[in-house]
């Protein structure tokens, strides 16, 4: 194979490592706001269930107070839930090509090493390719 075709095959690689690393950048970006909303919704709950303990109509001591508390933490779960299952989604995503961005670099280093051997097979003193 020439050299031009090979280094044309490395520079696709190339392309394809880019790629998949802007799309990991991405992933962890988005991992990173689920974990902030994530910590935003922990903080949030935890301020309704505050106001809603010391609440003078329906805090902690009336009637109302269990209703209120379970329905203020079955949203809780149900946003929890949400989050979780988005924080699952991304991280198989960056599963997913972390696995490709192994294989494409080991499609890389093959056809560098190939690269290199023709390159040293069509320069070598009177091309025979001796070492």
């Amino acid at each position: 194979m020439s050299i031009a075709n090979l280094q044309e095959k490395l520079l696709f690689y190339t392309r394809q490592k880019s790629r998949i690393n802007l799309q990991l950048s991405n992933i962890q970006m988005n991992q990173l706001s689920a974990t902030r909303s994530s910590a935003t919704k922990q903080q949030e709950y935890n301020q309704k269930l505050s106001a809603l303990y010391y609440d003078e109509d329906h805090g902690y001591g009336t009637d109302e107070y269990s209703e209120m508390l379970l329905e203020l933490q079955n949203d809780h779960e149900f946003e929890m839930a949400s989050i979780n299952s988005w924080e699952s989604e991304l991280e198989l995503q960056k599963e997913n090509l972390e696995t490709q961005l192994n294989e494409v670099s080991s499609y890389e280093n093959t056809w560098q090493k190939l690269l290199q051997t023709n390159i040293k097979n069509e320069f070598a003193y009177g091309g025979t390719g001796s070492k």
